[in-house]
């Protein structure tokens, strides 16, 4: 059966979806294959979708992922993250017990995947964390045909629009040119969310040094190594204070509301996140300059992704998920929420900022 039959229930097969994939305490299971995608826990094997770390955890037996997602999670747990090591390329199929694994670009960050289980007549999507928006520091998102789709929901209510985020770096770039005596301090993610806003600096004209959190240097400086341009980058760290007026440092959000922030002359504190759409939660952290820039697909990229891939069964994850079921029942399409746990905010998962004396 192909993802055309979007009138027949996908079970109407030699196997059923849940035979293939299934939600157990350890993350979702593939028993035919022998496999776990994006596990919570060590387990002997382990399919990785993305580099984030309530996504990619240290531990496993062997795991198989893109080059840049080794390497994200190589960087951040060290050699011995895992037993062994695979790495596999966007497109290529390979066989693990009696199913067929496929990598299709998620659009999320660098190295990110949606991985395409197929099993005799059934195939099924595990998109990770997605996004459909432009990106220029990673492989855009591919719509992949399928039976079922499992999709995040983390911003999986109709308020959440996320709209262009380059017009969020323009109104980052007038407060720069409105304050020029101030240093500006943007929260942001370290794996995607700094790399796409300095990329989007640079698109926009933005042409002089952005500096760094200690914090930021490792991931930034391998985007560049794996041919994403950024631009003149400095550690922020030896600059006098003075000498930071009218810059743009990118850091961990939590740094942004550190005594770090004293070496700064009157810093506007920005942050850059989906979340920012909403106007309490930026008061509530302090931040003057909320920027509404997201690494996640908004409500229209959700359900735009879901009509797109033609499944006729959805299996929504971590997020807003009962919205997101209704709508796709309202559709008529099968809906369901896993209810995994383990997985959330990615900025909440931010490793413990280190001084940057030590970073």
């Amino acid at each position: 059966m192909t993802a055309k039959h979007r009138g027949q229930p996908p079970y109407i097969s030699n196997m059923r979806p849940q035979d293939i994939l299934l939600p157990v305490a350890a993350g979702l299971c593939c028993k035919p294959g022998g496999f776990h995608i994006d596990p919570v826990r060590p387990v002997e094997r382990a399919v990785i979708t993305h580099g984030h770390s309530d996504h990619a955890r240290p531990g496993h037996g062997a795991v198989l992922a893109t080059q840049e997602t080794l390497d994200m999670m190589r960087l951040r747990y060290g050699d011995n993250f895992a037993g062994s090591m695979q790495a596999i390329s966007y497109g290529e199929e390979i066989k693990l017990g009696d199913v067929k694994v496929k990598f299709h670009p998620a659009g999320h960050v660098l190295g990110s995947a949606q991985i395409a289980v197929s099993c005799k007549d059934t195939c099924i999507v595990a998109s990770g964390d997605y996004k459909d928006a432009t990106d220029p520091t990673c492989a855009p998102f591919e719509v992949v045909p399928c039976d079922v789709f499992i999709t995040e929901a983390t911003f999986g209510l109709p308020v959440f629009r996320h709209g262009d985020a380059s017009d969020e770096v323009k109104k980052l770039l007038a407060s720069v040119k409105l304050f020029p005596e101030r240093a500006h301090l943007v929260g942001a993610y370290s794996l995607g969310k700094a790399q796409r806003v300095i990329a989007l600096l640079r698109e926009a004209g933005y042409d002089a040094p952005i500096y760094l959190h200690g914090a930021m240097e490792k991931i930034t400086y391998y985007y560049e190594s794996r041919g994403i341009p950024l631009g003149e980058l400095r550690p922020v760290r030896g600059e006098k204070k003075a000498d930071l007026a009218g810059t743009i440092t990118l850091a961990p959000p939590s740094a942004t509301s550190d005594i770090w922030t004293r070496r700064f002359p009157d810093p506007v504190t920005a942050f850059a996140s989906g979340w920012m759409r909403v106007r309490a939660r930026a008061r509530q952290g302090g931040v003057e300059l909320p920027l509404v820039i997201s690494d996640h697909a908004d409500w229209d990229g959700l359900t735009a992704t879901i009509a797109a891939t033609g499944a006729g069964e959805i299996w929504v994850t971590h997020g807003q998920e009962d919205a997101l079921v209704h709508w796709c029942q309202s559709k008529g399409l099968r809906a369901k929420p896993l209810d995994l746990v383990g997985y959330g905010e990615e900025e909440e998962s931010e490793p413990p900022v280190q001084d940057e004396a030590e970073a």
